[in-house]
């Protein structure tokens, strides 16, 4: 049986710098570590009010991640131009509020076809590989066809946060018909957002998710008991070897 790659989002590790505008700790360094217990790429967002990943951060990265290193991004001028010359293996764009604590909801990608296309575009002829982050929705999966990219990635953040469980089964069903009708479509699938060692095990089992990406859960994990072993926990959540974390 094949289960989901893991990647690991690892904005929180620069988020711990940020709180005194120190050096330590170093995200590379959280990267290295998640490489090396076993995670399969590296998840970064470059918001553009640099809250916590900053320019330096990526160029580092880029520079030493041997394996995949996805760049979260808006659809803003400015990080495009970053992405396109530093390159990371992927790009995925993803919606962008200054105000928001993290990402909300799914990249409209239906009311912003042509803006959207563009940007897949010039990703795509700077040799990126491209994918969207979009909720769980038919039409929103249709209009990704449209732009051109070839991978999407499932907001998982409604099924994450249920507040009970006939809510809970009532969005793993909606992730489980989203991911079959988009890998009908061709699309590569991925998940991701809000993902946790309690929930997770659940959307890993579904067949045809290709990477769950998952970064604060484990970051918050790394702090009791160290980053090697919360990856390590985590992939064996996700292949169905492990217990729920306290």
């Amino acid at each position: 049986m094949s289960y989901p790659k893991l990647g690991v989002n690892i904005d929180h590790v620069a988020s711990l710098r940020q709180l005194r505008g120190a050096d330590e700790p170093q995200p590379v360094i959280a990267a290295l570590a998640c490489l090396d217990a076993g995670a399969d790429s590296i998840v970064v967002h470059l918001r553009e009010d640099r809250r916590h990943i900053n320019d330096d951060d990526l160029g580092i990265l880029k520079r030493v991640i041997k394996k995949k290193l996805n760049l979260e991004m808006s659809v803003n001028k400015e990080i495009v131009d970053i992405a396109c010359r530093v390159g990371p293996d992927q790009a995925t764009l993803v919606p962008e509020k200054r105000q928001e604590v993290t990402t909300e909801g799914g990249l409209d990608v239906a009311g912003n076809l042509p803006g959207v296309r563009g940007v897949v575009d010039r990703l795509r002829k700077s040799g990126i590989k491209v994918s969207l982050f979009i909720d769980p929705v038919f039409k929103q999966i249709d209009a990704s066809v449209k732009s051109g990219v070839e991978m999407i990635e499932l907001h998982t953040g409604k099924y994450a946060g249920a507040g009970n469980k006939k809510e809970e089964d009532k969005y793993f069903k909606q992730l489980e018909g989203a991911v079959k009708y988009a890998r009908a479509k061709g699309l590569d699938v991925n998940a991701g957002h809000g993902l946790d060692y309690y929930n997770v095990g659940r959307v890993a089992g579904i067949k045809g998710i290709a990477e769950l990406n998952i970064g604060y859960a484990i970051v918050c994990r790394a702090v009791l008991v160290g980053i090697k072993r919360a990856v390590r926990e985590m992939e064996e959540l996700i292949k169905g070897q492990g217990r729920g974390q306290v």
